[in-house]
């Protein structure tokens, strides 16, 4: 809002100091510091509320360290990260970007969804919550949403980058197509120009070949806004996991949507240039800056849980994000803590079937899932003999902090695969 008024009153009152807000460095700042003062000050607002109307978790004892202390931190914190993103996104982002629009129906999208889970839970007293059933429609139907906008809207466009010239010893230029094309086309790691059309796998359709390269595009949008969104609720699981394992992935998206949406920078990197996606930076921005708010409080001990309200939403944040800038392909690395976490589950229960069926007796490859609970828990009976280290009980504060460093190195990985092809 305040973009389009200071663009308005540049346009025609020649209004001093507007033009700074047609810098997207300048504007993305502002929604970092906004979103951040905004999730600490009203933050605490929030989180003295929630206290007053007794809105606690509900703990059950599963033998974890330190986690009967947890009993009646409020939750549903979830609700100040969405308000810090939202905020300063409606008021300096463009709002007729298609991209920054999308992200926007991701956020509240999710986040009713999540709060509707919590609402369950904390008011109506059932521990099971939203049926998973109705979770996975509303992340379908957010998937769906996303790959149809993708593939319908004129905004969403690509520039490939066709032609490499007069390679030197530091300089690599790159030639772009002259016309924005729509294009199934995205970003895939470690392999020469780093574009992969999901239109190839259907080569032998002919002229149908692009149409069902949308159809699998649509379908992978579907199964990553379901995977990550799933694979950060998992994560949720100690103070300050998922929120700082947030706050770094987002960064790397910020700096992937920033390179691919200027034509300079992509040309550099030689990777494709996307018109438009420059104006995700804001979004990034205020997704820091209200991650890193949060983690004020939600740091261990934690004062306020983010709930499902904040997990779902900010796993479809990163997932959608991904998509909108064709990096889709580079969330295996970016967010393996996220990834690991959710296959830590998947393998812990099919290997406890497995070797029920097998040998009468269900037996655990893990101490715990997900995988965070697995070092939290003390002792090693009943588990494969690969992962019984470590005997004792981790301290919750280390776990995270290396699961923050594993992130950190992962997110780094994911810059560098830009060059390493």
């Amino acid at each position: 809002m305040l973009y389009h008024l200071f663009q308005f009153l540049e346009s025609i009152y020649v209004f001093p100091g507007a033009h700074l807000f047609n810098y997207i460095s300048f504007r993305t700042g502002l929604a970092f510091i906004l979103a951040l003062l905004l999730s600490t000050m009203l933050g605490r607002r929030i989180i003295d509320y929630l206290q007053k109307k007794q809105i606690g978790e509900t703990i059950r004892d599963l033998g974890l360290e330190g986690q009967m202390s947890k009993k009646g931190t409020p939750t549903m914190g979830g609700v100040i990260i969405i308000i810090a993103i939202l905020v300063p996104t409606l008021l300096l982002a463009s709002l007729t970007n298609t991209y920054v629009i999308l992200m926007l129906i991701t956020t509240v999208w999710l986040g009713l969804i999540g709060f509707l889970d919590d609402y369950i839970k904390v008011f109506l007293k059932n521990k099971e919550g939203l049926s998973g059933r109705f979770k996975i429609v509303g992340q379908v139907g957010l998937g769906l949403i996303v790959g149809m906008t993708m593939y319908l809207s004129s905004d969403v466009v690509i520039r490939e980058n066709i032609e490499v010239k007069g390679k030197t010893q530091r300089v690599e230029n790159v030639i772009y197509s002259k016309h924005d094309t729509k294009s199934t086309k995205t970003t895939i790691p470690f392999v020469k120009n780093n574009n992969l059309n999901y239109a190839d796998a259907f080569r032998w359709a002919g002229v149908n070949a692009q149409r069902y390269g949308w159809i699998l595009f649509v379908l992978v949008a579907i199964f990553i806004v379901t995977a990550i969104s799933n694979g950060a609720n998992l994560t949720d699981g100690l103070d300050g996991l998922a929120t700082g394992s947030s706050a770094i992935i987002g960064v790397i998206l910020g700096i992937l949507a920033y390179v691919s949406g200027n034509v300079n920078y992509a040309g550099y990197l030689n990777i494709m240039y996307l018109p438009g996606t420059g104006e995700m930076l804001i979004f990034a921005g205020a997704f820091i800056g209200a991650t890193i708010g949060f983690l004020w409080y939600n740091a261990y001990p934690a004062q306020v849980f983010m709930g499902d309200t904040g997990s779902l939403t900010l796993g479809g944040i990163i997932a959608v994000f991904a998509i909108a800038i064709r990096k889709e392909l580079l969330i295996p690395i970016l967010c393996g803590v996220f990834i690991i976490e959710n296959l830590s589950v998947v393998l812990q229960v099919g290997y406890f079937k497995y070797t029920k069926r097998r040998f009468g007796e269900g037996r655990r490859m893990f101490k715990m899932a997900p995988l965070h609970h697995h070092y939290q828990k003390p002792g090693n009976a009943g588990i494969v003999s690969l992962f019984q280290r470590p005997i004792n009980a981790m301290p919750e504060s280390r776990i995270v902090i290396r699961f923050w460093i594993v992130g950190i190195i992962l997110a780094a990985i994911t810059i560098i695969t830009l060059k390493i092809r």
